[in-house]
């Protein structure tokens, strides 16, 4: 055997090592990618997972009738405004011996939430025979106790530094050998609106305000990004006119979002009069920014589909029409709805169109259609993540999650649909 075979030449070795050395290179980078990305899901998770259990507190509450429903009408409206707070309070002080001055009372009627009479309203309304009766009842605690006990607030340090004073903490500590404090799953935070009081906010109006938003940005985006991207590829002669349009549209998706929250201002509130801070005008903006992004998918995936699949249905007597709709249009759907709900994807996360249009606002009911005034889930996480209150940094970072799972939940549904109805040619 010759010499040359037997033994590697210096370029070569070279060659060799330098793509060794690529290639660690690449493994290097996607090591630094996944580390950066990890380190960030471990800071939101580690902020918000305590936002998914709230602190209880148990008080032994005498439902007397002439502070509830002095007029005896038990009427549900009467029995939800009544006066609990006086309560409330003496099931604290039952517990809690010694305290008489008025500023000592406010301070422990503190230590529950400012809900927790409005919650007592909603659960006699439920069950009038409570009246009468005195029963243990678990009501939500304020927002800092809750902080409190799950350890976030330094007990050892400066008086002047913290909100909970060292009386408050004395007290809390009281109730806790007392076993009157527990903590429990938070589902008002799925079952619930928007609060001033960390401990009695929710994300549901937010939630559903995005989902109608998405609703109405897919039945508007959805079929006219499918048709023009059919329109362009299969039907539109190769022009001055068509290439202009495609130029415009592939500069569409590089234009930043707010611009399309400005155009939404002008034209769908300015113009029209529709209704601001509603699912509806959030919508159409999503839709108009998440239009080229369907068009260029949609034309990329028809253009994946072979000639020779036009020509035979064409050789068979289909018309362009049915060639489109019946052969070519089925086989690249997989594709354009996995395009669609990336699209959609982008669009649940964005903020700064929706600030534009006026959903910004402080929304505590829950929205029932697409013209009912509401926010969206990364708008309610601007708004708590502006909130000087400690307790909506927890809030913050909880919603955070409930975002990313959504988000993934999509792209992995994007991913499920192209397996499951692409076709093979």
């Amino acid at each position: 055997m010759p010499d040359y075979l037997l033994t590697t030449s210096p370029q070569m070795a070279k060659r060799h090592a330098q793509h060794s050395r690529f290639q660690w290179y690449g493994r290097i980078a996607i090591g630094i990618s996944i580390s950066f990305m990890l380190l960030m899901f471990a800071a939101i998770f580690s902020r918000g997972i305590g936002a998914f259990q709230k602190t209880m507190i148990a008080v032994d509450v005498e439902f007397t009738e002439s502070v509830i429903d002095p007029k005896g009408t038990r009427l549900e409206m009467d029995l939800k405004q009544g006066n609990y707070k006086p309560l409330l309070l003496a099931g604290l002080q039952d517990v809690v011996p010694g305290v008489t001055e008025r500023r000592e009372r406010n301070s422990l009627y503190k230590l529950v939430s400012g809900g927790a009479s409005f919650d007592l309203g909603e659960r006699v309304a439920a069950k009038p025979s409570m009246i009468g009766t005195t029963q243990r009842v678990w009501v939500a605690a304020s927002s800092e106790v809750d902080l409190y006990v799950k350890g976030k607030i330094d007990a050892q340090s400066s008086e002047d530094l913290r909100r909970l004073k060292d009386q408050e903490i004395a007290w809390i500590q009281m109730l806790q050998d007392e076993g009157r404090i527990k903590k429990k799953f938070n589902r008002v935070f799925f079952t619930s609106g928007d609060s001033r009081a960390p401990e009695m906010a929710g994300i549901l109006s937010a939630a559903l305000g995005s989902f109608f938003s998405l609703l109405v940005c897919f039945l508007i985006a959805f079929p006219l990004g499918i048709l023009t991207a059919v329109y362009l590829e299969e039907y539109a002669k190769k022009n001055r006119l068509t290439n202009l349009i495609e130029v415009n549209i592939n500069n569409l998706a590089a234009v930043p979002s707010i611009v399309f929250g400005l155009l939404g201002l002008a034209v769908f509130l300015n113009f029209f009069n529709l209704p601001r801070s509603t699912p509806l005008v959030g919508g159409m903006v999503l839709a108009l920014m998440t239009l080229p992004t369907i068009i260029i998918a949609s034309r990329s995936i028809l253009r994946s589909i072979p000639q020779s699949t036009r020509d035979a249905a064409m050789g068979l007597g289909a018309s362009k029409t049915q060639t489109t709709f019946h052969h070519v249009v089925p086989l690249a759907m997989p594709g354009m709805l996995t395009g669609t709900i990336l699209g959609m994807a982008r669009a649940l996360g964005e903020t700064a169109p929706l600030l534009m249009i006026g959903m910004v606002a402080f929304i505590v009911d829950v929205p029932k259609g697409v013209t009912d005034v509401a926010t969206s889930l990364p708008v309610q996480i601007f708004l708590w993540a502006d909130s000087p209150e400690k307790g909506f940094v927890e809030l913050t970072s909880a919603a955070i999650i409930v975002l990313l799972f959504f988000l993934v939940l999509m792209n992995l549904f994007a991913v499920y649909l192209r397996k499951r109805l692409e076709r093979r040619w």
